[in-house]
Formats: C-alpha cells, sequence, structure tokens
C-alpha cells in the first residue's frame, strides 16, 4: 500500500496497520523504535503521518495492542452466558478471557517490559486500570463512591499477578494459572468477608460511619477520560 493511500485512511484504521505491521517485528526488537520504522516501513506509510498518530512510537501501539486484547476480550463476553455463575467465578472468567485473547505471549512480555521502565511505567498502570474498568462495567457495576476505585484497585492487583503467573507459565491448557487466579480471587473474598463482619459489628459500627460517610463522598470519574493516570 502505498503511502498516498494510507493518508486518506481513518487514523483508526492506520493504527491497526501498523500494529499488524509492529507484531511482526516485536518478537525480534521489542515495542522499540526500530520496531516502529519497520511497522512503518512495511505499511508504506508517511512517516509525519505515523508520527502523528503514534507521538511515542512503538509505545503508543503497545497501548494500543493492549486496548485490542481489551476488546477482544468484550466481544467473547458478548458470545458468552455467565449468568449461571457467582459474581467471583464471573470475574474470573473474564481475566481468563482477557489472558487467552492475548494469542501472542511474546508481544505480552515485550509489552510488560517496557512497561516496567519508569518513564513508561504510569501509561502501563493506566493500561492495567482500564481492563479492570472494563471488566467491572461489562459485569454491571453500579458503585458510586469509594468502592468504583477500590474494585479496580483490588483487580488490577489481581490481573496484574495472573498477567506474570501466565507469563512463565508452561502447564496443560495453562490450568496452573486459572489455579493462580481462583486463588487470588479468594483472597479477595475473605477480605471482603472480613469487611462485611466489621460493618455488623454492633460494638465497631459507630466508629466505621464516619469513614464510610467520607467514602460516600468520592465520586467515580464523570468521563473515561478522566480515569485515574491521564497523561494531558
Amino acid at each position: 500500500m502505498s503511502s498516498q493511500e494510507n493518508q486518506t485512511d481513518q487514523p483508526s484504521d492506520l493504527m491497526s496497520q501498523l500494529l499488524d505491521a509492529a507484531l511482526l517485528h516485536v518478537v525480534f526488537d521489542g515495542w522499540s523504535e526500530a520496531t516502529f520504522e519497520a511497522a512503518i516501513a512495511d505499511t508504506g506509510t508517511n512517516p509525519v503521518l505515523a508520527r502523528a498518530i503514534c507521538p511515542r512510537g512503538a509505545v503508543d501501539l503497545a497501548l494500543a495492542y493492549h486496548r485490542r486484547g481489551d476488546q477482544m476480550m468484550l466481544a467473547r463476553l458478548a458470545q458468552s452466558d455467565l449468568s449461571a455463575l457467582r459474581f467471583r467465578d464471573r470475574i474470573a472468567a473474564m481475566v481468563r478471557y482477557r489472558l487467552e485473547v492475548a494469542d501472542d505471549k511474546e508481544a505480552v512480555r515485550r509489552g510488560v517490559t517496557l512497561f516496567a521502565l519508569p518513564q513508561h511505567a504510569a501509561a502501563g498502570a493506566k493500561a492495567v486500570w482500564g481492563t479492570c474498568d472494563a471488566i467491572w462495567t461489562a459485569l454491571g457495576d453500579a458503585s458510586d463512591d469509594l468502592n468504583w476505585y477500590s474494585k479496580r484497585t483490588i483487580l488490577s492487583g489481581v490481573y496484574s499477578s495472573t498477567l506474570l503467573y501466565w507469563l512463565g507459565d508452561d502447564s496443560p491448557d495453562h490450568q496452573a494459572t486459572w489455579e493462580f487466579l481462583d486463588r487470588r480471587i479468594d483472597n479477595v473474598m475473605q477480605f471482603e468477608k472480613v469487611k462485611a463482619g466489621l460493618r455488623k459489628n454492633p460494638l465497631l459500627k459507630p466508629l466505621l460511619a464516619g469513614p464510610e460517610w467520607l467514602s460516600s463522598q468520592i465520586k467515580p470519574p464523570a468521563a473515561q477520560d478522566d480515569l485515574p493516570g491521564r497523561q494531558d
């Protein structure tokens, strides 16, 4: 495809083309400048246009790859029926869907390495937060206070630890990863049971009134762009 043809493409289409081309090079060069330049060359894209769409080069392509995985996760959910599952099992299923749609483990591994760098850590944290927000939203979370943040923060920890385990898992069908995920979610559910017990305790309930009132005053972002970790 010529650069002249590419200049008429929609930005999202061009991003997808660059991403597909980059994935052929990530295994060798990671999410690097070399990969970005190779994607530009392979697609015949005008370099100025490519830089306009991806100001940070391969970093933006790595983030696009992560968002593509989120979209594929939601598409798989749309084809599934989780209504018979307990809520904790629905969450586990969503995390499993998210990992299973990542068909290029080496691209994911290289992304983890990239976002472990201090200069890209905030972007990586925001990407994980976005995944967890997508999971909670898809499952119908209606929280409108501090719980909106705590749910996503806790799930971010579960997702991140499970992702790292999955990267090193060579068990058949990643069975060891799914068992690890179940244990992490069990830990979270035990914590929630403790919180519920504290609220029911007649001696502790008055002490929790103040913190719970303060919690109710903290509201979630008004829009997706207001998510914590936004880079202006």
